[in-house]
């Protein structure tokens, strides 16, 4: 199917064209279609833009990851349709920072076509693809991880929804950065760091940030970071944005017919 930039809704249409390649291709599961189609919604919510808000959280993202000794980007099959391109750009951004496959849904040959665009997209080495220690209180697949990885990390770059993993990581003591557009969700409230953005905005801005701070000379280290008020500003902007959306809404056709209704008042006799 052809898609004409000229379209308004064009960028979601390429997103959702990108996703369906990628599902043929055996890349991204159909869970994994549900999850950016929730995503989206959120993202109308936010306006489609990155908030002030989101914009602190990734410029501290950045200073994390250059601070961190061994940070770690997870990535899944939505992360490499979407934004594999990204992903290579903030591990040039941030030297020692590794990149790993994680899936919930793991086959071998879906960790290796994932593997496969990952290092087509630029990422020299991808860990994950014959994972070797497992997260402890993790029942899924996601608990197989790399003890290069995810394993012995620091700092961990958690990108898209999975509460579960997020706890069971903070609780082996690692710092976990969020990118998730659902500050409801139990991994934004899980997170040492969320993120509330869309995916591609998100990593495209740390990258920016982490460019910057290295060529200023900037000292890396841990900056603090109010995770509960981020969610709270997020949450914030979603609800300013709905409620100029429902004052634009035009009126109801009830409201329409009462108001073009004649009043007695107006057309009665007078007395």
């Amino acid at each position: 199917m052809r898609l004409s930039p000229r379209h308004p809704r064009y960028r979601s249409l390429v997103v959702r064209a990108r996703l369906a390649r990628a599902h043929r291709g055996g890349v991204v599961v159909p869970e994994g279609l549900i999850a950016q189609g929730r995503g989206e919604a959120f993202d109308y919510f936010l306006g489609e833009r990155t908030t002030p808000s989101a914009r602190r959280a990734e410029r501290t993202a950045a200073r994390w990851l250059l601070a961190a000794r061994a940070p770690v980007v997870s990535v899944n099959g939505n992360v490499v349709a979407l934004a594999a391109e990204d992903v290579a750009r903030l591990a040039r951004s941030v030297p020692r920072l590794r990149v790993e496959v994680n899936l919930f849904h793991r086959t071998p040959e879906r960790v290796r076509r994932i593997a496969r665009a990952l290092r087509r997209a630029g990422v020299p080495e991808v860990l994950g693809v014959r994972p070797t220690r497992r997260v402890p209180g993790l029942p899924s697949d996601r608990a197989r991880v790399d003890a290069r990885g995810i394993f012995t990390a620091d700092v961990c770059l958690v990108p898209l929804e999975d509460g579960d993993r997020a706890a069971a990581l903070r609780a082996l003591g690692k710092r976990v950065v969020s990118i998730d557009l659902n500050p409801l969700s139990r991994t934004s409230r899980v997170a040492d760091l969320p993120i509330v953005d869309d995916l591609s905005r998100a990593l495209r801005a740390i990258a920016t940030e982490a460019q910057r701070l290295r060529r200023v000379g900037a000292t890396p280290r841990f900056v603090p970071f109010d995770a509960p008020e981020a969610l709270r500003a997020a949450l914030g902007r979603m609800r300013r944005e709905l409620s100029r959306a429902a004052a634009r809404s035009p009126p109801s056709r009830a409201r329409r017919r009462a108001g073009a209704r004649p009043s007695r008042a107006g057309h009665g006799r007078s007395r």
